[in-house]
């Protein structure tokens, strides 16, 4: 189920956007967002507070508390729906653009009369944008490159929101009697960033009680197919979840059958009948006679194929069979592996919670390290200063080794400016600990500027980590043009580590860069770019995606004991 913050983050955000629409006040729109961020970063349940305790909530003063309590006590608020009904619907939704802000959704309407996706996609194509004010061919090419994002994501969600459909549902069917075994399966298990539907595989005897209570959920808002082997419903906020049932000797061919990529389980069918067996959901069987060779688990099916144990994440058929039949299969990085975070926020900036708070729950995290990354003052709303950064390093040495002796590390997150310049000169930037460097405008400067720009950074002697290396929203943003393969080059020369952004919408590197950037030698960090407590939880969608790049503990320096990462950190080759 949504949480209750999240709810409320959306309807925020939506007010905001509704407020820029109808060009209201800037100020005003811009408070609704921080509200709409804190409140969907704060650890607690929000329907569970009265007004005194919103007020609580950074960000939230009596008018948006109250609003939020009329939310939760009416299943609606009356100025959203007043702001709603002065918007045409179609205005709404070309806002859902990625690249179209909310001041250009209105002028195309008000101007063009443009009320849907369909017509704007049609006016670009007549270049009737082009005498708009504001507006030109890049605008144009811009606008379409975002309609064409819009539809390839088209009914995919993203990892984390299926996550957590995904474990509420295995949840509810493990609780029912004759549940031995309950798991998600498919392209959930195997940690791709978007997915279409979610798989869910029960292992008992008898399969109508597990039917039955699927369609009865109360996140089940549609059943698309009810029957004795498969049934398919959509929850509340449209998502498909099927669900089969095996008996519990089968379950673990019947799992290995559902996790896989088509490619990966073709491979597998074929090594089966090269075997003189044949593979199916049901169990590995000898083709003269049918005798069951293997079924009851993963390890057993892929042992009777003359494999190991190949981890979901690596069976995309992208050379995992090989690696495994030449026993050369990577131990991927774990989430046990991880021993600190190394780009986090605060309050100072734009994070949600104050510095004792995030270290005091980065250490029931178990970590052994953890570094606080604020970010500097080119990001210039975030309004940093000399004074406030230097205050900030002096709490953190203060509260060094204070929570389970988890020692913390001072940084920053650098913005990259245009010819690859950083906030600070080289002398300020010697007192931290660590500097992550970051994207964060400037997306469009052309290939030969974009990576001369990346490697500028990657040769900084001062840079250890290159943050959400190419800048991607999934389904709102591209990733820069850059030549990568230069950029990636550059990080193994300079000792520069690439970052695995694990906040669920970026996902940046993507296993596919993690790959070429492995195979140039470089090393990487899996960070959360945590704003809050709950996004120090991200971490795990991390950890997926460097599976699926096959990065093994040694690859990723948050894995390595302070000592040695130290030395990483201090740009040493010897590491």
């Amino acid at each position: 189920m949504v949480r209750p913050n999240e709810e409320v983050e959306a309807l925020l955000q939506e007010y905001a956007d509704l407020i820029a629409i109808t060009r209201g006040d800037a100020f005003k729109a811009r408070a609704y967002e921080k509200a709409a961020r804190a409140i969907g970063g704060y650890p607690a349940d929000v329907s569970h507070l009265d007004l005194s305790g919103l007020k609580e909530i950074p960000g939230v003063g009596k008018s948006i508390a109250e609003k939020v309590i009329e939310y939760f006590h009416t299943g609606h608020v009356t100025v959203v729906e007043e702001r709603r009904a002065r918007i045409p619907a179609g205005v709404r939704q070309l806002i859902t653009i990625p690249t179209l802000g909310p001041k250009k959704a209105m002028t195309l309407y008000q101007d063009l009369h443009i009320s849907s996706v369909g017509e704007l996609a049609d006016a670009i194509k007549a270049e009737k944008l082009r005498d708009l004010r504001g507006f030109g061919k890049k605008t144009e090419e811009n606008i379409l490159h975002g309609i064409t994002l819009m539809q390839q994501a088209g009914q995919r969600i993203l990892l984390s929101t299926a996550m957590e459909s995904a474990e509420d549902t295995v949840a509810e069917l493990s609780r029912i009697s004759g549940c031995e075994k309950c798991a998600y399966a498919g392209s959930l298990r195997r940690m791709k960033e978007t997915i279409g539907d979610i798989d869910i595989l029960v292992a008992a005897d008898r399969s109508s009680p597990f039917m039955d209570a699927l369609t009865e959920l109360p996140s089940t808002a549609e059943v698309i197919a009810h029957g004795a082997k498969k049934t398919s419903i959509r929850t509340v906020k449209g998502i498909q979840v099927d669900l089969r049932v095996v008996r519990p000797h089968a379950w673990g061919a019947g799992l290995q059958y559902f996790t896989g990529s088509k490619g990966h389980n073709i491979r597998t069918r074929t090594i089966a009948v090269h075997l003189g067996l044949k593979l199916s959901e049901y169990g590995l069987f000898e083709t003269e006679g049918g005798k069951r060779v293997a079924s009851q688990s993963e390890d057993e099916v892929y042992a009777r194929l003359g494999l190991p144990w190949i981890p979901p994440t690596l069976r995309e058929d992208r050379g995992e069979i090989e690696a495994g039949l030449r026993g050369e299969l990577p131990e991927v990085v774990t989430e046990g592996d991880i021993k600190g975070d190394l780009h986090t926020h605060t309050d100072l900036t734009d994070g949600l919670a104050p510095l004792e708070e995030m270290v005091a729950a980065a250490a029931e995290q178990g970590y052994a390290y953890y570094a606080v990354t604020d970010h500097a003052p080119n990001l210039y709303m975030q309004r940093m200063t000399d004074e406030k950064i230097l205050a900030q390093r002096e709490h953190v040495r203060s509260l060094d080794g204070r929570h389970h002796r988890m020692r913390l590390l001072h940084g920053t997150e650098l913005n990259i400016g245009p010819e690859g310049e950083v906030d600070w000169p080289d002398e300020f930037l010697q007192g931290f600990d660590i500097c992550v460097a970051s994207l964060h405008s400037h997306f469009n400067l052309g290939r030969k500027t974009m990576t001369q720009r990346l490697v500028r950074a990657c040769e900084n002697p001062h840079i250890n980590v290159i943050g959400h290396p190419t800048t991607r929203l999934i389904g709102k943003r591209p990733g820069i043009d850059a030549d990568l393969d230069e950029v990636f080059a550059a990080c193994a020369r300079t000792s520069t580590a690439l970052e695995i952004n694990a906040q669920p919408d970026r996902l940046d590197l993507g296993d596919d860069d993690i790959l070429r950037a492995r195979s140039h030698g470089a090393k990487f960090a899996i960070d959360t770019d945590a704003h809050s407590i709950p996004q120090l939880a991200y971490l795990r969608y991390g950890i997926g995606t460097a599976q699926r790049g096959w990065l093994t503990p040694d690859d990723v320096i948050n894995t390595w004991p302070l000592r040695r990462l130290r030395r990483f950190l201090r740009k040493d080759q010897a590491v």
